[in-house]
């Protein structure tokens, strides 16, 4: 998992992603994937910005 300060919330997300990443990266050399990569990719966007919002929210709460 990466390295990085944040809530447990935070470090779900990541992890969440991480996941995510490996799972297109097996499915990448596999024929007629094409749809599953896509909603693999709009749910790490997903989770993307649901992580961007809990930094800010954490930024914020910091001062």
């Amino acid at each position: 998992m990466s390295s990085e300060a944040g809530s447990t919330q935070c470090r779900g997300l990541i992890e969440a992603k991480e996941s995510l990443i490996k799972a297109m990266n097996s499915l990448g050399a596999i024929e007629n994937s094409d749809h599953i990569m896509k909603v693999l990719r709009d749910v790490y966007n997903e989770l993307e910005q649901l992580h961007e919002s809990r930094r800010i929210k954490e930024s914020n709460n910091l001062n």
